[in-house]
């Protein structure tokens, strides 16, 4: 047991005498300053100009020290017949940092960068009510925030960049966006009046250069318009009879007169048993034959009967 105690002594007095011959990495605070990192939460700063009241810092804190005050102010119309606006005007914005528990997530919600991290951590006080930081003790926080860092040489531009790089809509030109890609082509709309060329099988060809050709501007005559002085009858199409339904006669069958003994065999061969009458004319011309009118009637009463 002696032998197993003594290696490990000897070993620990090894180590202490190599530490003894080192240059010690202790930092002595207050007369030596420490190396923080940029990103260090030390106390949160504050851009008035950038306030807008929307408190969502003050709800969205979990311990309830923001405290923000603000009123509406009415602007005048910019232009002559406007409505007037109202914006609001920051009254105060305080913090207080003895119940802050140094979270971040008023700074992470702001959505117009009004707040920001400070590395700086020496503004301990006597009295625990100093701790209630004004807005004019936090934009004076202001000028010890950090520039943020540079981004990603290979990462991709911000949208705020590349919307400003991008040329305006319908500008003509190859220029290059930020990212370097290139401009959009504009869209050209064709005149009314312009024909489009038609390439020939020739200039469709790789190895010869196309040249484009010259569009006709000079509008095409159109005929001079045709005055229609005579009106044609209008032309009725015949309709359709039902099915089951005789047409009137006509004019021209009314005055004809039909032979009693040419009906009465008509109708007989159609198996017809409706009688025949004749047809009765009231010329006085035809007075001697009312007899042999009469006659033919009884005729066509026996055939019908038949």
């Amino acid at each position: 047991m002696g032998d197993g105690i003594l290696p490990g002594l000897v070993k620990g007095l090894a180590t202490t005498a190599k530490s003894l011959t080192r240059h010690t990495h202790t930092a002595e605070y207050p007369d030596v300053a420490p190396a923080l990192p940029p990103r260090s939460r030390g106390v949160i700063a504050l851009t008035e100009e950038n306030c807008t009241s929307c408190m969502l810092c003050a709800r969205e804190c979990p311990d309830w020290c923001i405290y923000i005050d603000s009123h509406k102010e009415e602007l005048p119309p910019t232009t002559p017949g406007g409505r007037a606006r109202q914006r609001n005007v920051l009254d105060r914005f305080a913090i207080d940092f003895s119940l802050c528990m140094y979270c971040g997530i008023c700074i992470e919600v702001c959505p117009f960068d009004a707040l920001h991290w400070s590395p700086e951590f020496e503004y301990a006080e006597v009295d625990i009510r100093d701790l209630l930081h004004e807005k004019d003790r936090l934009g004076a926080w202001m000028a010890t925030v950090p520039p943020p860092p540079a981004l990603d040489p290979g990462s991709a531009d911000p949208a705020e960049v590349a919307a400003a790089a991008r040329p305006p809509r319908g500008s003509a030109g190859g220029s290059t966006g930020a990212a370097g890609a290139p401009a959009r082509p504009t869209r050209v709309r064709r005149q009314p009046g312009a024909t489009v060329p038609t390439p020939s099988a020739a200039s469709s060809s790789p190895a010869t250069p196309t040249t484009p050709q010259a569009t006709s501007t000079t509008p095409q005559a159109t005929p001079p318009a045709v005055e229609r002085t005579k009106v044609m009858p209008a032309v009725e199409a015949p309709q359709a009879e039902a099915p089951g339904t005789v047409a009137p006669p006509s004019s021209a069958e009314q005055t004809a007169p039909i032979p009693v003994a040419e009906a009465a065999d008509a109708a007989a061969a159609q198996g017809d048993s409706t009688q025949v009458l004749p047809t009765v004319s009231t010329d006085e011309s035809a007075a001697d034959d009312h007899d042999g009118g009469s006659s033919g009637s009884a005729g066509s009463d026996t055939g019908g009967g038949a």
